[in-house]
């Protein structure tokens, strides 16, 4: 077993059972987590005058909100694995949308140490992790769930998710609009017409009937007098579910509400920073959730949990940095990471070949991403409200002060050039540490980790030697023209991954030398990437011979969910040229069903877009 594994948790039995005798219920705090899905800072206590938000504004007027919240993840399932799990899912394989995998034996869900040491642990009621449950997790997680099923004097942990504001509720006709559209602010990047101005809208509408539902949890607790015994969270759960907010890391689709209430009987595990009516400007992400709770019940944190406890018994230093990442969405793959500071945000795309606006199905069922993109195709656009349609620079830098909409990239900027450098160290730094496996191929996650877990493959070098891999994933998307032959040679590097990044990298550029024996390489994933490459920019036989290969990858009951998504993606983006291979595709099964249900009808969405 490597000797960097988290630790045992040869210790944590002594915490738990200081916590669990600390004394009756009423000596430990009650915690209660009022969320909400994809919503931005869009409250009155935050300063938006659009927004109608009388709880929870009366809840910051008595607590606190954090100004750098961050989500970690633009898109529900890993925002919420980040949360439950206390790490970062590029480290233990969860990055992408809909997957699934496993924590090693030692790691648990953070509400087992609650129920562990003597407390109630409820979820009203969405889950939604990329993780499998590690035993029991909650007392009850349902739409019944409820502190007051708790045995008396017993303290109680309970979540209520309200899914109002969730993307598919700004879509939603017929609405009476009660925010005036004409009065909605269009961000720089979205053009303005009658239909965004409508789902920005109904977005505010939905968050004002969230806030009345917050408000009867709130009035609930009152009533059962636990009021004065309660630590109070309210957060959204990622940005803002508008195309550019959701699935991205940018400011936008990573920053959240976040607000904390501590009574006064429990005020000395507050924050340092705490003061009622404040805020803090301190960076607070989602990886700090579960560290953060187990300091509130008097629990020391594992070792291995990521994040660092921002209030409690067992509260850490405050962080410089929030970090961010995306995979896969949906049926689309992507990499990119990001990371801030208090004012600026640096973004890392590994894949600036492919547009940011991929076509995700369930994205463009919002009136907003369609008139959009119809306005972008009709060429009645101009930047920034064009960049969306179109491929990435491998860095941008944005200055959250002068620049809230980011859209103006200052990575080349000679006055910005010390602070890039920072922040691409730290984002190097961090993606270095944590060992991120999300520079492997999705299915090599899983190939790798047989017999483990994600998490601990990536920690054994021998099978994840991760500084080659992210090495060639720098080069490779670094775009440097004069990296080809470098890449060329790597090529031939006995790991697959590697492989995979060199001929990524020969695809970003449109080279395709040394790509035809790649054809027949060992690895399918390499296979997919040099007959895109092949078929884009190759000959008529090199066409002909990248379909054949394309083809062969693609039947998903064969080769697994993961190539084949990634051989559909790569016809795809053949456009007209994937048209003698139409009909073969109509014939192949594209379900996986060792693959997570949710997911398995990816692979017929991609086929409906081959043209």
């Amino acid at each position: 077993m490597p000797s960097n594994l988290p630790p045992t948790r040869r210790g944590f039995a002594a915490s738990l059972a200081s916590a669990a005798l600390s004394g009756a219920g009423d000596a430990r705090p009650n915690i209660l987590w009022i969320t909400c899905e994809d919503i931005g800072p869009a409250l009155g206590c935050y300063g938006d005058t659009y927004a109608d938000s009388p709880n929870i504004d009366k809840l910051a007027a008595r607590g606190m909100l954090y100004r750098n919240a961050w989500s970690n993840a633009p898109v529900c399932a890993p925002a919420r694995t980040t949360i439950i799990s206390g790490v970062y899912p590029p480290s233990c394989g969860a990055e992408h949308m809909r997957s699934m995998t496993r924590l090693p034996a030692n790691m648990k869900m953070y509400p087992c140490f609650l129920r562990e040491a003597g407390y109630y642990a409820t979820n009203n009621a969405k889950e939604d992790y990329n993780l499998e449950h590690t035993g029991e997790v909650w007392d009850e997680s349902s739409n019944q769930a409820h502190w007051r099923k708790r045995k008396p004097g017993q303290p109680f942990m309970s979540v209520f998710n309200h899914q109002i504001t969730h993307e598919s509720q700004i879509r939603t006709r017929p609405h009476t609009w009660v925010h005036d559209p004409a009065k909605a602010r269009v961000p720089a990047y979205h053009p303005d017409t009658p239909e965004v101005r409508q789902d920005w809208a109904q977005y505010y509408d939905n968050i004002t009937t969230m806030d009345g539902q917050a408000g009867k949890i709130l009035k609930q607790l009152e009533e059962d007098g636990l009021a004065d015994s309660t630590i109070i969270f309210f957060y959204g759960d990622h940005g803002s579910g508008m195309p550019r907010s959701k699935r991205w890391p940018f400011n936008s689709g990573l920053r959240v509400p976040m607000i904390v209430y501590f009574p006064e009987k429990f005020r000395s595990l507050a924050p340092k920073e705490y003061k009622a009516g404040g805020t803090s400007d301190r960076p607070v992400g989602f990886v700090d959730l579960a560290p953060t709770v187990l300091s509130l019940a008097g629990i020391a944190p594992p070792a291995y949990m990521q994040g660092s406890a921002f209030a409690g018994s067992h509260a850490g230093p405050e962080r410089v940095y929030n970090f961010g990442f995306r995979g896969r969405m949906d049926e689309r793959y992507d990499l990119v990471r990001s990371v801030r500071d208090k004012r600026f945000i640096y973004i890392r795309n590994y894949m600036p070949h492919k547009v940011y606006g991929q076509h995700i199905d369930y994205m463009f069922q919002t009136p907003t991403t369609a008139v959009w993109k119809k306005r972008y195709d009709e060429g009645k656009l101009q930047p920034p409200k064009t960049y969306f349609w179109e491929t990435k620079p491998p860095e941008e830098l944005y200055d959250l002060d002068n620049d809230r909409d980011e859209v103006k990239n200052l990575a080349k900027s000679p006055e910005h050039r010390q602070i890039l450098k920072r922040l691409r160290g730290a984002q190097q730094e961090w993606t270095q540490s944590i060992r991120d496996v999300g520079f492997l191929p999705e299915g090599e996650i899983h190939d790798r980790s047989k017999g483990s877990t994600p998490y601990e493959m990536g920690h054994d070098e021998k099978r994840y030697p991760m500084s080659r891999i992210m090495g060639t994933a720098e080069l490779a998307s670094g775009l440097d023209g004069g990296a080809a032959g470098e890449l060329t040679k790597r090529l031939t590097d006995p790991d697959g991954a590697v492989r995979y990044w060199a001929a990524m990298g020969l695809l970003m550029r449109g080279a395709i030398d040394g790509l035809r024996k790649a054809l027949s390489d060992s690895s399918p994933n390499v296979r997919a990437v040099a007959a895109e490459a092949l078929g884009r920019y190759g000959s008529a036989e090199d066409l002909k011979q990248s379909l054949a290969v394309l083809i062969e990858l693609a039947p998903a009951d064969k080769n697994g969910a993961y190539v084949s998504l990634l051989a559909l993606n790569a016809l795809e983006a053949l456009g007209n040229k994937a048209a003698p291979v139409k009909d073969a595709i109509k014939t192949l099964q594209l379900e996986d069903k060792a693959s997570p249900a949710r997911a398995r009808g990816y692979g017929k969405t991609l086929a409906r877009n081959i043209k």
